[in-house]
């Protein structure tokens, strides 16, 4: 049975989100979006909101893993950490629904994708696009960023079932 992931490129204002499976041993998009939070809200609303869309989306295409970014601190620091709320929030959620969580860094995946640590935003959008079939509706930046992340995660599973002698 194949593994199918629910990848997280999690944010407060725009949180990037794909369900991603593999099809004939190469990677498939099932769903993705990019799901947003009213600006005039306070912030634990905005996370509720959050929370409450992804714990729809899980339900509806029943993943058996969470994959998410490690967090990345940027300069600014106000940001870092409405966005580790944010974070904090879909881990909950992953441990209530009982998914396997994947936590990859945003190097990792850059290396996974392009073969180069420091790959620009750009560099990553054009390997997913090379690598998935992706809808002809435009994608922002966050979902793409979702994709990468859920197709990263999809090697890691491969990677860890191979050394268990469990893949093909």
């Amino acid at each position: 049975m194949n593994s199918s992931i629910i990848a997280i490129d999690p944010g407060y204002d725009r949180c990037g989100v794909a369900i991603v499976s593999e099809t004939a041993g190469k990677p498939t998009i099932v769903f993705s979006t990019c799901i947003t939070s009213d600006k005039a809200d306070e912030q634990y609303l905005r996370l509720a909101s959050i929370y409450k869309q992804l714990e729809v989306i899980i339900k509806k295409h029943k993943p058996s893993h969470l994959a998410i970014e490690t967090l990345f601190f940027s300069v600014n620091k106000k940001t870092a950490i409405k966005v580790a709320e944010a974070r904090g929030a879909i881990l909950t959620l992953a441990g209530l629904q009982t998914l396997s969580l994947i936590e990859l860094s945003p190097q990792a995946i850059k290396i996974a994708m392009t073969g180069v640590g420091n790959a620009s935003k750009e560099q990553v959008q054009k390997m997913v696009r090379l690598t998935v079939a992706l809808p002809k509706t435009t994608k922002l930046d966050d979902e793409i960023d979702a994709i990468a992340l859920g197709v990263t995660a999809l090697q890691t599973l491969h990677l860890e079932k191979l050394k268990r002698g469990i893949a093909k």
